[in-house]
């Protein structure tokens, strides 16, 4: 009798066990979604609200007399535009503003360069100020930009890691 108490304790346990196996973890995770409802013509795509732009290694001797780097392009995607015949948009930019004119700072360990933003042709949008319109169409539309670093007039550009943070505003007429 005492060897079927054992057995059945035995096979109780066994089974115990086997369910534990079953219930194992085998991957979880945690979705956030989250957004904000405007008042505009068309919705920002999630991939334009925050993004990131490298400008790469740039020698400093490229930076040398106020010299250059090659523009990097960026985009801003407009979806989903309804109603809007006849509406443009512009983008005003803003951030701390760097050593030249009309353009954006850099913080880090690099010195004596600035960055600057342009429009799809390649003119100069100024820190704080309007960008010219866009026309706007029905649908999805896309808006073309670059940047750039340029030395500031005066200073020698030092080597070291940069960074700079720019917002965007758009505003429809």
């Amino acid at each position: 009798m005492n060897a079927k108490k054992i057995a059945f304790v035995a096979a109780m346990v066994a089974a115990a066990l086997v369910g534990n196996a079953n219930a194992a973890d085998q991957g979880h995770g945690k979705i956030t979604f989250t957004g904000s409802i405007i008042d505009a013509p068309c919705s920002i795509s999630p991939d334009s609200i925050d993004q990131t732009v490298s400008l790469g290694q740039i020698s400093n001797a490229a930076l040398a007399d106020s010299g250059t780097s090659i523009p990097r392009n960026f985009e801003i995607k407009l979806e989903n535009c309804t109603d809007v015949t006849a509406k443009t948009v512009t983008t005003t930019f803003t951030g701390t503003k760097g050593a030249t004119s009309g353009s954006l700072g850099i913080t880090g360990t690099a010195k004596g360069a600035s960055i600057i933003l342009a429009n799809g042709d390649g003119k100069q949008i100024e820190l704080g100020k309007a960008s010219d319109a866009h026309m706007l169409q029905d649908g999805n539309n896309t808006l073309l930009f670059s940047a750039y670093l340029q030395g500031d007039a005066g200073a020698d550009a030092v080597p070291g890691d940069f960074s700079a943070i720019a917002d965007f505003t758009l505003a429809y007429q």
